[in-house]
């Protein structure tokens, strides 16, 4: 990850507002320690912290064009850099960083070309021969980018919205999959995917994908063809297409030149993203940094579930494991720095993004510059434990897609700014724009809990790598029930927030807090005590209007309230508010890999 800050149309062109830029710029140095870069053109400004992961020797930033006439500032990585750099034969490049082909492709094709990227990212890109600018970001917004505005009639663009709100009178986050231009002054969806107007796929079977995919397909996943969905009459192609590119997706985010691991929390995500980086280090034998040894990482309490199970996997997969321990009050020390970094004040949030960030500094010391993370899979095929109660396969895909279009407001802010406060990118497979179309667009009804058929959540993928001739996981694990992060790195670390909180947060204070904090009033103390510290950095209307609100349980969007009368009583969003009914079910339908009738 990097830091970026684009100031547009100042009317101050001073050394004194030169000064300003480099100040606030600054302020994302967490984000790039490594170098930082300034371009001033009349009234326009873009400036750059960088993260050197790919080409750290001469990809600073910002970068140029031939003749300099395009200048661009990029936080993130473009995967298929080197296939794009083909279609650009006529262009010299000055670097290697694969964020250089966005200027030339520009020049190349105008706006219309940021759908060419496969990549996490967000830029902000000037063209001096008309002085306009873009600015865009990618498909699900795993990458985070703020636009705001400044008295002046100036226009700002920040990774962090802390290097705008001092000097904006108001900003927003910029929407994940679009792209504004100021030719028109209009903010456009770039990303459309057939998912995204949440219309009920159905994806007949296809031999012939079958049989391209099997084509396509690395030796280790040739097993799969003994699954029980090979019989299948419902698309079986299109469902094996999908999990091949999970595969691809983690290999192609090896692209590196500097170390890296796998975030391992024992859970099925981070499980199989580590197994399958692991196979392709030692069977492609193309070692990293560290050699063909995978690095994996975990973190929790002592005693917790998710150590146990990480240590488990780590062992079973050959990786070099760490296992990095925290206390409550470490994790109640570090709430006020969290906040300030991961700008919100969302409890689930801020639950599980403090153990992340006490690991991602243990991470960084140890010389890693990115991580490997299992973030999206849930949304994609339902993992949340309150899935179990869809009650149809429509309202199940639907609230699959509500889940997805917020990610970057929850799961991707997480693991992007908790990893970042301390210059370490994360990278999620499982939110690969093909991946993920592919996944969309297969039969919700494959993916719903069905006991009788004895399907867990996430059976889909979980049956996928389910191979007894060479396998990925030991079976409890593969079907190990969900877990949400800040459960399982020790259920103590909950119970001890909503202490700590009780402890700071009268009941005359909750009692009036809709007065204090009129929009998204906390509910409960644990919420109140988190909206204090984030006021005290973030005291403007535009930074509270960043952050969602509304009610929710075991991560559920408002709309999912309505699958269970009971939940909307509960004021907690925990998992465990889903899981007494859920772990009956689970106890039912867990077959630990044993063959289910597909659905006729």
């Amino acid at each position: 990850m990097c830091g970026i800050l684009a100031v547009f149309g100042c009317s101050d062109s001073s050394q004194a507002k030169r000064s300003r830029i480099i100040e606030l710029s600054r302020r994302l140095k967490h984000r790039g320690p490594d170098w930082s870069g300034l371009h001033c053109y009349q009234d326009c400004y873009l400036a750059h912290q960088r993260l050197a992961i790919v080409d750290p020797t001469s990809g600073d930033q910002p970068l140029y064009n031939e003749d300099k006439s395009i200048v661009v500032t990029v936080n993130g990585e473009i995967y298929n850099h080197e296939e794009l750099r083909l279609k650009l034969k006529s262009h010299t490049f000055r670097t290697g960083s694969d964020c250089e082909v966005i200027s030339h492709l520009y020049e190349e094709y105008g706006q219309d070309f940021v759908h060419m990227l496969d990549g996490m990212f967000s830029f902000v890109l000037l063209d001096t021969r008309d002085n306009t600018f873009i600015a865009a970001r990618d498909a699900i917004g795993i990458t985070p980018l703020y636009m705001g505005w400044g008295l002046d009639g100036s226009t700002w663009f920040a990774s962090e919205m802390k290097a705008l709100s001092d000097d904006c009178e108001r900003f927003k986050s910029f929407l994940p999959g679009h792209i504004y231009s100021s030719k028109t002054g209009e903010l456009r969806r770039w990303y459309n995917p057939s998912w995204y107007s949440e219309s009920i796929p159905s994806t007949p079977y296809n031999p012939l994908v079958l049989r391209e995919t099997f084509e396509k397909a690395c030796f280790e996943l040739m097993n799969f063809i003994q699954s029980p969905l090979m019989n299948s009459p419902l698309k079986w192609g299109h469902l094996m297409k999908s999990f091949i590119e999970i595969w691809l997706a983690v290999i192609k985010r090896l692209m590196t030149d500097v170390p890296f691991g796998v975030l391992l929390s024992g859970g099925l995500d981070s499980s199989l993203v580590a197994a399958v980086a692991s196979r392709h280090l030692k069977e492609s034998k193309v070692a990293s940094q560290w050699g063909s040894q995978l690095h994996t990482f975990c973190v929790g309490l002592k005693g917790s579930p998710d150590l146990k199970a990480a240590r488990e996997v780590a062992d079973y997969i050959g990786t070099r494991h760490h296992e990095f321990h925290f206390t409550v009050q470490e994790g109640l020390d570090a709430l006020e720095e969290v906040i300030y970094h991961i700008e919100t004040y969302d409890v689930t949030t801020i639950r599980a993004s403090t153990p992340m960030f006490l690991m991602s500094r243990k991470i960084k010391s140890s010389g890693v510059k990115m991580v490997l993370s299992g973030e999206g899979s849930d949304e994609i095929f339902g993992g949340y434990l309150y899935f179990h109660k869809a009650p149809n396969k429509e309202e199940f895909h639907q609230e699959l897609c509500r889940k997805i279009k917020s990610l970057h407001l929850y799961d991707c802010l997480r693991a992007n700014k908790s990893t970042s406060a301390w210059g370490l990118e994360a990278r999620v497979p499982f939110l690969d724009k093909e991946f993920l179309n592919t996944a969309m667009d297969i039969d919700p009804e494959w993916k719903m809990v069905r006991p009788d058929l004895g399907r867990i959540e996430k059976w889909v993928l979980r049956n996928a790598f389910d191979d007894d001739q060479k396998p990925y996981l030991p079976k409890h694990i593969l079907y190990r029930q969900k877990e949400q992060f800040s459960d399982g790195v020790g259920y103590s670390w909950i119970d001890g927030l909503k202490d700590h909180a009780n402890e700071h947060v009268s009941d005359a204070m909750l009692a009036n807090a809709s007065f204090v904090y009129p929009e998204n009033s906390p509910t409960t103390k644990e919420a109140y005590y988190y909206r204090t510290i984030f006021e005290r950095f973030f005291p403007k209307n535009a930074a509270r209007s960043t952050v969602p609100g509304g009610p929710s349980v075991a991560c559920s969007t408002a709309k999912a309230l309505e699958w269970d009368v009971t939940w909307s009583k509960n004021p907690d969003p925990s998992g465990r508010a889903a899981l007494g009914v859920h772990t009956a079910a689970y106890e039912e339908t867990k077959t630990s890999g044993q063959q289910t009738t597909p659905i006729q």
